[in-house]
């Protein structure tokens, strides 16, 4: 298969970028690294009328810790935040949902950002970046604004940019101290999209009680969503066996609608995430203790 016909602009500057966007007004393309619009380019599911290759626009590459979180530019490879000796060593959270990403060859060329605007409700970077509250910072014809990841996912493949802004970095916060994590997920084969994932955050007080829960489900809905009413069952608990039994069957309850396709039923993706929010929860509360 073929791509449609498209033109070509390789600007150097974000506000050649910006300008380029909005100079065509929602008929041109972002490429940050091509692992997702390349293939619907092929398909002929994308039809973009220009591709703004981001690739030579400076300062949008970078790893650094400021401000209680990782600064990640937004093309960043996916295999440079692998190899990173401040995320292996600062966020081993976001190490670990990184390697669950594809394979080394995607990662090679993919980028943080990419994901992150792309916004597939299977991948795992929008996932992480909800759990985590991350904040991502967009410039566009009007400036720059933060918008929360609460925010910024809006439904399947869309979030809240508008046609002309970019995604220029995302702030992955650092765990608080006594603050355990966990990342799983269940596909066909390793690399291939989740077919329903979980991850989640658990602080304890001094008492060994869950004083912060956030858990997020992602591959199950149009966008990963958090389910507050099994976040709610923890807090003030020890998080202990009966305990995340029944907080992991309330996740799987909280999915309004769950995705069904060729792949899974809606049945399967709802007691998966049962069980993999039980699992997670267990975990992140051993590596919390």
């Amino acid at each position: 298969m073929k791509p449609p016909r498209f033109d070509y602009a390789d600007p150097r500057t974000l506000g050649e970028a910006v300008a380029l966007l909005e100079q065509h007004e929602g008929e041109a393309k972002l490429l940050s690294g091509g692992q997702s619009l390349v293939p619907l380019l092929n398909m002929r599911l994308a039809r973009p009328a220009i591709l703004v290759d981001l690739a030579k626009v400076d300062g949008l590459d970078h790893v650094r810790e400021e401000g209680g979180a990782l600064a990640v530019g937004a093309m960043t490879r996916q295999r440079s935040v692998e190899l990173s000796p401040v995320v292996k060593t600062r966020h081993p959270m976001l190490h670990a949902a990184t390697m669950h990403i594809a394979h080394p060859q995607n990662r090679n060329q993919g980028t943080v950002g990419g994901s992150l605007a792309h916004a597939d409700p299977a991948a795992e970077l929008p996932a992480l970046a909800l759990v985590l509250g991350a904040e991502m910072r967009a410039v566009g014809p009007r400036g720059e604004r933060k918008i929360a990841a609460g925010d910024f996912f809006v439904t399947y493949l869309t979030t809240a940019l508008e046609p002309a802004e970019i995604l220029v970095e995302t702030r992955f916060p650092m765990l608080a101290a006594r603050t355990g994590w966990s990342v799983t997920e269940v596909a066909r084969r390793h690399g291939d999209f989740a077919l329903a994932g979980v991850m989640t955050t658990i602080t304890l007080d001094d008492r060994g009680r869950c004083a912060t829960v956030r858990l997020v489900l992602f591959g199950v809905g149009a966008t990963p969503v958090r389910v507050p009413r099994a976040e709610q069952m923890l807090i003030g608990e020890k998080p202990e066996g009966a305990l995340l039994e029944r907080a992991g069957r309330t996740a799987g309850e909280e999915i309004d609608e769950p995705l069904s396709d060729v792949h899974a039923s809606a049945e399967y993706r709802r007691d998966l995430a049962r069980v993999l929010a039980r699992r997670a929860l267990a975990e992140a509360a051993a590596r919390a203790a």
